[in-house]
């Protein structure tokens, strides 16, 4: 028998506190994976759940208020994360209690993925809710990682290039106190990044990947970000694995569904028990 004491294993751990996917390519699902391969012990609590697939969301369920404290009091009183995602918090009520609970258990290492649309173009957060989500949860950030139409609703700013994209990302930063990621993949050009931290920018050069299934990209990046955060790599370091990750993610081609299918998460995932059937004799 192996034993093993309680606080010496080494694994770092990180939160994910997100909507459920039930096709399993974006919110919490997508996270679990994503934390997992790299390399921390992902836990989660759910703000909702959805009926939706690569085609779209069908219907949300929310949960209560209540429950979702009880779900985070759960984590941080037994496993305390190194790292949290925030992912979709569709509504006011959910809004105000996640921030009030990181704000109460001090939470490190926060990053929030502002979460307004699926990729299918389906709503995610109900009206009014969006500037809450900003008000309440980007000044207990560490980094906020908006893409294009998400990074013009908070700024006010059009894009159509770089020079909009650091206007943009000063301007959230400046307002909320945060470190900002804007996410270029919408862009028409390359799929370059910027980091706005403490005034300065930061470019992270992409190539644009040609793959139509995109479902999930940015949760799976934030994941990514927490996750490495909850290692130990500072923000800018943190944020350069992630992308390689997604990328390579990308570049797998995976090819599920009918609509804008998931990346391929598990693209390096290699074990003795991962083999098909004719792979992997009983006997």
């Amino acid at each position: 028998m192996i034993l093993v004491e309680r606080g010496v294993c080494g694994v770092k751990t990180a939160l994910s506190i997100a909507g459920s996917d039930s096709s399993g390519g974006a919110g919490i699902q997508a996270d679990i994976k994503a934390m997992t391969m790299n390399g921390v012990y992902a836990m989660t609590a759910v703000t909702a759940l959805t009926a939706q697939n690569t085609v779209g969301v069908r219907a949300i369920s929310e949960v209560s208020p209540e429950f979702l404290a009880e779900q985070i009091d759960a984590v941080f009183e037994d496993i305390v994360p190194d790292a949290v995602k925030i992912g979709m918090v569709p509504s006011s009520g959910l809004i105000e209690v996640t921030a009030e609970r990181l704000r109460h258990y001090k939470a490190r290492n926060i990053v929030v993925d502002p979460v307004m649309a699926a990729t299918s173009g389906s709503s995610l957060v109900k009206a009014g809710a969006a500037s809450l989500l900003a008000e309440m949860l980007f000044p207990i950030a560490a980094l906020v990682t908006p893409n294009f139409p998400e990074a013009e609703l908070l700024s006010g700013i059009p894009l159509h290039g770089k020079d909009d994209m650091a206007a943009a990302a000063k301007r959230i930063g400046g307002e909320y106190g945060c470190a900002v990621l804007l996410k270029g993949g919408h862009s028409e050009g390359a799929a370059d990044d910027l980091l706005y931290l403490n005034g300065e920018y930061r470019w992270f050069e992409g190539k644009r990947i040609v793959n139509p299934n995109t479902h999930g990209t940015g949760c799976t990046l934030s994941s990514a970000i927490a996750a490495n955060l909850a290692k130990g790599f500072d923000l800018a370091g943190a944020v350069k694995k992630a992308k390689d990750y997604l990328s390579e993610a990308l570049a797998a081609q995976l090819n599920l569904g009918k609509g804008s299918g998931p990346v391929n998460h598990l693209f390096d995932f290699h074990s003795r028990f991962g083999g098909a059937a004719e792979e992997s004799p009983l006997i």
